[in-house]
C-alpha cells in the first residue's frame, strides 16, 4: 500500500498533468473555430472545380481523346499506384493519425494482392514509423510540414508539383490521397481520393456543359490549364480538412484526459484521506494503549 507521502506526491503530479490537457484543449478549441471555417469555405471551389474537370475530361473522353493531358489520359497501365498519405507533425490528438493510415495501409494492402506494387508520398511524421515498419522500403518521398504554423496554398502547389514530375517521370501510374474529412469536433472520416489521373464520374453527363458553354480556346486547353490547378486545390483543401480534423481530434483528446485525471485525483484524494485517517486512528490507539498501561 502506497504511503501517504506517495499519494500526495502522485495527487500533485496528476493535478499538473490536468492543468496540462486542459490548457492543450482551450488552445485545440481555439485553433478549431478558424481551421474549421477554413475547411468549409474551400469545400465549395474544391467540388465546383472538380466537377468542372469532370464534365471537361468526359466530354473529351467522350469524343477522339486525342492529345488530351496524361493527367487525365493516364499512362495506359495500373500497376504502379502511389499512396498520399497526409498526417499531421504532433501527436496528442487521439487515433487522428491512426485512423488515416489505417485506411491506406488497407488500401495497400488490397492493392498488394491484386498484384500491384505500391509506394508511399508522406505528408507531415506521423504516419512515418508506422508505414515503414509495416511496409519497409515503400516509402519513395516525404514533404516536411514542420515549419508551418497551418496549412498554406503554397504547400498544396509545391506538393503537387512534385507528384506531377513523379507522374511525368513515370515513377506511377495512379495516385491515391489519404486525409480526413472534418465532420464535427467528435467525428473525423477517413477519406480516401484519387488525384492522378483525374477519375471521371460514371454518371457524369458528358454533354451537359457542351449544351450551355462555347469554349475559347478548346477544351483541351482549357483543361490542360485547369488540370494541375484542380490538383493543387484537392490537396490544399486535404490539408485544411485535415487541420480541421486534428484541432477537433486533439480538443476531445484532451478533454478526455482532463475528465480522466480528474477521476484519478478523486480517487487517490480518497484513498489519501483514508489512508491518513487509519494512521491517525493507529496514533490514538497506541495513545490510548500507552495511557492505560501507566
Amino acid at each position: 500500500m502506497a504511503s501517504l507521502k506517495e499519494l500526495k506526491l502522485r495527487i500533485g503530479s496528476v493535478k499538473s498533468t490536468q492543468k496540462i490537457t486542459k490548457a492543450k484543449q482551450m488552445v485545440a478549441a481555439a485553433k478549431l473555430r478558424k481551421a474549421q471555417a477554413a475547411a468549409e469555405a474551400a469545400r465549395p471551389y474544391s467540388q465546383r472545380l472538380e466537377a468542372v474537370v469532370a464534365s471537361l475530361a468526359s466530354k473529351i473522353a467522350g469524343g477522339s481523346g486525342e492529345g488530351a493531358s496524361p493527367l487525365l489520359a493516364g499512362t495506359g497501365k495500373d500497376e504502379v499506384h502511389l499512396l498520399v498519405v497526409a498526417n499531421s507533425d504532433r501527436g496528442l490528438a487521439g487515433a487522428f493519425n491512426a485512423n488515416i493510415v489505417k485506411a491506406a495501409r488497407a488500401r495497400a494492402d488490397e492493392l498488394i494482392q491484386q498484384g500491384k506494387t505500391v509506394r508511399f508520398y508522406l505528408i507531415g511524421r506521423k504516419g512515418r514509423p508506422v508505414i515503414n515498419r509495416t511496409f519497409p522500403g515503400m516509402i519513395v518521398a516525404q514533404f516536411d510540414t514542420t515549419g508551418a504554423k497551418e496549412p498554406g496554398y503554397s504547400q498544396a502547389e509545391q506538393i503537387a508539383h512534385e507528384l506531377t514530375d513523379m507522374y511525368l517521370n513515370g515513377k506511377f501510374d495512379v495516385a491515391h490521397l489519404f486525409f480526413s474529412r472534418f465532420k464535427s469536433a467528435l467525428a473525423q472520416i477517413p477519406t480516401e481520393q484519387q488525384i492522378i489521373p483525374v477519375k471521371i464520374p460514371e454518371d457524369a453527363d458528358r454533354n451537359a456543359i457542351a449544351a450551355t458553354v462555347e469554349y475559347e480556346p478548346s477544351e483541351e486547353a482549357i483543361l490542360d490549364d485547369l488540370l494541375p490547378r484542380n490538383i493543387t486545390v484537392q490537396l490544399f483543401k486535404a490539408l485544411l480538412e485535415n487541420n480541421a480534423s486534428e484541432q477537433g481530434a486533439s480538443m476531445t483528446a484532451m478533454d478526455n484526459a482532463t475528465r480522466n485525471a480528474g477521476d484519478l485525483i478523486n480517487k487517490l484524494t480518497i484513498q489519501y484521506n483514508r489512508s491518513r485517517q487509519a494512521a491517525i486512528t493507529t496514533e490514538l490507539v497506541e495513545i490510548i494503549s500507552g495511557a492505560e498501561a501507566l
